[in-house]
């Protein structure tokens, strides 16, 4: 059983997504996410304007006429939200921590898949699996989601995207799209990603926080590392400090870029404090296009 005060929380979120779920799914939800493949469904006689690669030869020899095969789309699809819980996602600076922005993304994620007739699973990690639950149906699934995304607390203190993608090697025999949401850390997992987008569609979702990329002139500082406990004391009222760190962080973004161009993994790129819709319809634009 839910918590009331947890579910009061839930429902919130529910109710602030809704209108975000219409419009991902008027903005091209169905039109990017196919389904899994086609299947064979007939075959009937050729009609002029019929795609001649369509024809099928065995039937043909036999009728000694030209048939061709028709498909129809198989258009149940399996979501996989791989989401990292790790320390550092505690960090925002913008109204909001980018776990608060991962959970909020994550309910609008499942709840479009749900209302489009799909499946949704999640799977949460920091430097380990710390929960995994099989694609399914339903509100009530979806409402167990958002609880677990708001509130399982990870007992790894790293990130390791790489045990996340390996799970769901073992683990999901059938295509499924999965989003990959995190603030990727975890810099080695280019290798593990290769081989599990052979089989799904990944879509890495990069999520980060305005002082994360830009150090302010605040004067001496000690700052603790969330995932390692480690402290470091930095002088922001140094220009070449600041300059230093900025161009660290940019990149590291440059790499992980660069990384997804290699994979033919197009990422989407969301900051605490501002909207997600307007990323996710641009992509989802884009990969309509595409195909």
């Amino acid at each position: 059983m839910i918590p009331p005060e947890i579910l009061k929380k839930i429902r919130r979120i529910q109710i602030r997504t809704s209108h975000v779920v219409d419009d991902l799914l008027a903005g091209g939800w169905h039109s990017a996410f196919k389904g899994t493949g086609m299947e064979f469904e007939e075959v009937r006689p050729y009609a002029i304007g019929d795609d001649v690669r369509s024809i099928d030869w065995n039937v043909t020899a036999r009728a000694d006429q030209p048939y061709v095969k028709l498909f129809r789309e198989e258009r149940e699809m399996s979501v996989q939200l791989l989401v990292d819980i790790s320390p550092s996602q505690g960090f925002g600076t913008q109204s909001q921590t980018k776990r608060e922005l991962v959970a909020e993304l994550g309910a609008t994620l499942a709840f479009s898949a749900i209302k489009n007739n799909d499946k949704v699973g999640l799977t949460l990690f920091s430097d380990r699996v710390e929960k995994s639950i099989p694609p399914r149906k339903g509100t009530r699934h979806c409402l167990r989601l958002i609880r677990d995304l708001l509130y399982c607390q990870p007992v790894g203190s790293g990130t390791s995207v790489t045990s996340a993608i390996e799970h769901l090697n073992r683990t999901s025999h059938r295509k499924m799209v999965v989003f990959l949401i995190s603030d990727f850390q975890d810099t080695h997992c280019e290798n593990t990603l290769k081989v599990a987008r052979r089989r799904h569609e990944i879509i890495p979702v990069v999520v980060r926080d305005e002082r994360e990329m830009t150090m302010p002139n605040i004067g001496l500082v000690r700052l603790r590392d969330l995932e390692t406990g480690q402290l470091v004391t930095m002088d922001t009222s140094s220009a070449r400090v600041r300059r230093a760190y900025a161009d660290s962080v940019q990149q590291h973004f440059e790499n992980l870029e660069s990384s997804f161009r290699r994979m033919r993994m197009p990422a989407i790129y969301l900051e605490t404090g501002h909207d997600f819709v307007h990323p996710l319809q641009q992509y989802f634009y884009h990969r309509e296009t595409q195909r």
